[in-house]
């Protein structure tokens, strides 16, 4: 069942405001540029997941929204989530990355805070009612990076070599193209990933680029991965602001933070993910990037092991991101990717 929507008529995932070709064609708000007629904001609570790159994420946009508010007074209101607390056991088998974002959506719920910040990576596909995207901001570098203290690159790898990932998607993409290496899960912030290499647990790990980024350790990266060997996830490298679906006065308060390119290249790649049941135990990536008023988006669904993969990719309006992610998900399915999620373990 798709999601509650905030307005009649609209087809897609909830958010505010919707889509439009003036907003896409149109020269995108600045920070400095207030752009509702509606009182200012005297204060506004950002529920936030507790780790180092989580709170980075958090003080970003509290930043941005304390420069268009100068009298709001911001805060953070920290939590742990299920997905935090259960490190032993791979996403995949414990309930999806949903549970990260459980906790906040319920500190939305009973008001004790206004939005959350997510890695729109981590939001699962369909939000639950009520719920809606209210912005989306711009996005980091959306690849994935492949770190090592012994190797440059996976082709330097050896056989037998150990790559940790806790994504299901790279593990597919590394088992088609490199049958010789060994996946082991990798659970745990990025600091505690990192600890875990450093400590011998694994000869390379593949993480987002955009966390290493964000944090100042670039410098880790050995090679970013080009899409045509890791195909990214669905908004990767993205951050979106969660709200109660009734908070319009949010909507317009932080419609300046809103990136419309980003926002129109994730929901293309939410789309396909979300008509092909994508979720983290599906291996699955969509990555779309515009070029003027065109997106390209490119997917691909996968078994596991690497086995079998069909590949896609089309273009379409930057103005009608869903559309081109649901023609997408059906030239998929013509590949024979129903097969591929009818023979996955729990379908």
């Amino acid at each position: 069942m798709l999601e509650s929507l905030p307005f009649a008529g609209y087809t897609g995932e909830p958010r505010w405001p919707p889509v439009s070709r003036q907003a896409i064609a149109g020269p995108q708000q600045k920070d400095s540029q207030i752009v509702t007629a509606t009182q200012a904001p005297s204060r506004i609570v950002i529920a936030t997941r507790e780790s180092r790159l989580a709170l980075w994420q958090a003080e970003h946009v509290k930043a941005r929204i304390e420069a268009l508010y100068p009298e709001c007074r911001v805060e953070l209101l920290g939590m742990t989530t299920r997905g935090d607390q259960i490190l032993d056991r791979p996403l995949a088998k414990i309930g999806g990355k949903g549970l990260f974002v459980k906790e906040l959506e319920s500190a939305l719920f009973d008001r004790s805070a206004d939005i959350a910040v997510h890695s729109m990576k981590d939001v699962p596909m369909v939000l639950p009612p009520g719920f809606a995207l209210i912005a989306t901001a711009a996005r980091e570098v959306p690849l994935d990076a492949f770190v090592s203290n012994k190797y440059a690159s996976l082709d330097d790898l050896p056989p037998g070599g150990v790559v940790g990932t806790s994504s299901l998607r790279r593990e597919a993409q590394i088992h088609a193209q490199y049958p010789y290496l060994s996946v082991a899960s990798l659970r745990g912030n990025l600091d505690t990933r990192l600890r875990k290499l450093d400590a011998g647990d694994y000869d390379a790990i593949i993480l987002a680029a955009a966390g290493l980024t964000r944090l100042g350790l670039a410098a880790r990266i050995r090679a970013t991965l080009p899409a045509e060997a890791s195909l990214p996830a669905a908004g990767q490298g993205a951050l979106g602001i969660e709200a109660l679906a009734d908070r319009s006065d949010l909507a317009a308060w932080l419609a300046p933070l809103n990136d419309p390119v980003t926002e129109a290249c994730v929901r293309a790649e939410r789309a396909l993910s979300r008509a092909l049941a994508g979720s983290c135990e599906v291996p699955l990536g969509a990555y779309a990037e515009a070029h003027g008023q065109t997106i390209r988006l490119r997917g691909f669904v996968a078994m596991p092991d690497g086995s079998r993969i069909v590949r896609a990719e089309q273009h379409g309006a930057l103005a009608e991101p869903e559309a081109l992610g649901r023609a997408l998900a059906d030239d998929l399915r013509a590949q024979g990717a129903e097969e591929i999620l009818a023979a996955l373990p729990g379908a």
